[in-house]
Formats: structure tokens, C-alpha cells, sequence
């Protein structure tokens, strides 16, 4: 099996500890203000829609919405987005569909986290 492609593993961390900081904080704090969003949750469901389209991007697909659910299931939808980029990236590494700057995706994904995570 290849190693995963560069800059998957620290996409994979940074939704882990992401995605746990999201599932942790209240309804509450989560309404609260999220920077140039409305809200905590309105910029973590932003990121899961980042995380998709960039994974739509990698397979060569059409952009998938992601739903707008209760805020406190935005934790697992950018742990579920943010999977599916790894994943992509796994698979696009071992057989490439389109012409896609991997690395390049990979950290700006990296750094949407970063950016989400320093407003929570």
C-alpha cells in the first residue's frame, strides 16, 4: 500500500481535533458568533462544504451540498467530509482521474481547519 498522499495525514489530525472540539461544545456556544459568519456552526458547516467540494474536486465529480442539519451535528459532518477528502486523496494517488494539484488541496484544507479551530 502507497503512503498516504503528503499533507493527508495533517488533513486527518486537524479534522480529528476539529471535529472533537466541535462535538464538545454546547448548542450554545455553538449559535454563538463564528468570525465573518453568523454563527460557530454556520462556519463549521462552511468547512464541511469546503471539505466536499474539494473532494468532489479530487474524484472529478460534481460539488455534493452538504445539509444544513442541527448545529450539533456539525461536528461529524466535517469529520465525515473532511474522511471523505483523505479518501480521495488515497484513491487519486493510486489512480488519478483528473489533473488536480493534490498537495496544494490538501493544504488549503489544512488551513480552513486552522482558521475554523481559531475561532472556536
Amino acid at each position: 500500500m502507497e503512503p498516504l498522499a503528503s499533507g493527508a495525514p495533517d488533513l486527518a489530525a486537524a479534522v480529528e481535533r476539529l471535529a472533537d472540539r466541535l462535538r464538545s461544545l454546547s448548542d450554545v456556544r455553538l449559535a454563538g458568533p463564528g468570525g465573518p459568519r453568523a454563527s460557530r456552526a454556520d462556519a463549521a458547516h462552511a468547512l464541511a462544504q469546503q471539505l466536499a467540494d474539494a473532494a468532489a474536486l479530487i474524484e472529478g465529480g460534481p460539488s455534493r451540498m452538504v445539509p444544513r442539519l442541527h448545529d450539533l451535528a456539525v461536528g461529524d459532518q466535517v469529520a465525515v467530509t473532511g474522511h471523505d477528502l483523505v479518501a480521495a486523496a488515497a484513491a487519486h494517488q493510486q489512480a488519478p482521474r483528473v489533473r488536480v494539484d493534490l498537495a496544494g488541496v490538501l493544504e488549503r484544507a489544512v488551513a480552513a481547519c486552522g482558521t475554523l479551530a481559531e475561532v472556536l
